[in-house]
């Protein structure tokens, strides 16, 4: 037993009344005593399920970050300092909606926007089908790549998908007391907002499920230097815009004079309101997102013309959101994507197109 992180126990698990935050350093420590096998079994589950009652701070969530950093291997900064964006998309994977993400992260790649994407496997206790798997199914197996390949490919085609367990192993260490758990810890918002992307510059796009989350991570951010990001009320915590109602966005790149600016786009103002597509299954996903690349049919259409068009105007490509969705639908009804991701293929590592 550790009587060092006992102490930290005590603070953040002593009932609703009397329970402390803890500082960024402490946070810090407490994370590190976990991932190193100081804190036992039995300190880290009570930890962990004690700070999700509690809810963490900002102050505390920017110290585990501060860990995973000093953990983690990053790819570097593009040699010319264009500007890259992080979709931070829950680990947990969707077992709800169809994902959106990989769509329009080919639509940003398609435009010569930097995108960078990372996740793992699937796991608890949602256990939804995650990123890794999609991109594998499409000829893409960025989990297969080391840390030097993952930076090569990235600076040549300014796109990737990182596999946290080969960024940052430490964090599989964890991973048993969720599903023990049967409830997502704060580490769940950590893989949000952690970058394997070392540049402060970069533009953070994080989904989210729960108001009080928003306001977690807008703190943990403005005690980490308030680098520029965007949160989103998205499908299953993610940050896909829903095609059913508005979906409310968050942004600190605005002149407005408290920092931060409420977005909140109606699809059915542009003519795309409707069902969000369901995922009845893997297989059936599969097949319609393949036609949707292929300028065929598909019932992710509209969904995948509201999140590019709003996420080319957004990341600047077009100056307002109707310009991007004519875009986006263009490039999509045209086939433009199987294109991107055939070129994407092409060049891949050790893999023909």
């Amino acid at each position: 037993m550790s009587i060092e992180f006992r102490e930290l126990l005590k603070k953040v698990g002593s009932g609703k009344h009397t329970s402390k935050s803890l500082t960024r350093a402490e946070g810090a420590i407490a994370l590190e005593m976990m991932l190193n096998g100081t804190a036992t079994p039995a300190q880290i589950g009570a930890f962990l399920i004690s700070q999700r009652i509690k809810r963490p701070t900002g102050t505390e969530l920017a110290g585990m970050l501060d860990t995973y950093d000093r953990h983690s291997q990053k790819l570097s900064p593009l040699p010319n300092g264009e500007k890259v964006f992080i979709l931070g998309i829950p680990y947990d994977g969707r077992t709800k909606t169809a994902p959106i993400a990989p769509i329009t992260s080919l639509i940003l790649k398609t435009a010569g926007i930097p995108v960078v994407m990372h996740g793992g496997d699937r796991l608890p206790t949602k256990y939804g089908l995650p990123l890794k798997e999609i991109w594998q199914q499409l000829g893409l197996d960025f989990p297969s790549l080391t840390v030097a390949q993952l930076q090569r490919y990235f600076q040549q085609q300014q796109f990737v998908y990182c596999y946290t367990p080969t960024l940052l192993p430490a964090s599989q260490t964890l991973i048993s007391y969720r599903e023990e758990l049967g409830k997502r810890p704060s580490l769940a918002t950590l893989e949000l907002i952690w970058s394997p992307y070392d540049d402060p510059q970069a533009q953070a796009i994080a989904g989210y499920v729960h108001p009080p989350t928003e306001a977690i991570i807008r703190d943990t951010f403005a005690e980490r230097g308030n680098p520029p990001y965007t949160l989103i009320k998205g499908l299953e915590g993610s940050g896909d815009l829903r095609i059913s109602q508005t979906t409310i966005v968050v942004t600190n790149q605005t002149q407005s004079p408290d920092g931060i600016e409420y977005l909140k786009p109606n699809p059915y103002d542009y003519g795309l309101g409707g069902e969000d597509v369901p995922l009845k299954s893997a297989p059936e996903y599969y097949l319609d997102l393949a036609a949707l690349l292929q300028g065929q049919p598909s019932p992710l259409l509209n969904s995948a013309i509201w999140n590019g068009g709003f996420y080319l105007w957004h990341c600047g490509k077009v100056k307002n959101l109707q310009s991007g969705l004519d875009l986006a639908k263009t490039w999509l009804i045209t086939g433009q994507l199987q294109e991107t991701l055939t070129k994407l293929k092409t060049d891949f590592p050790n893999q023909s197109a």
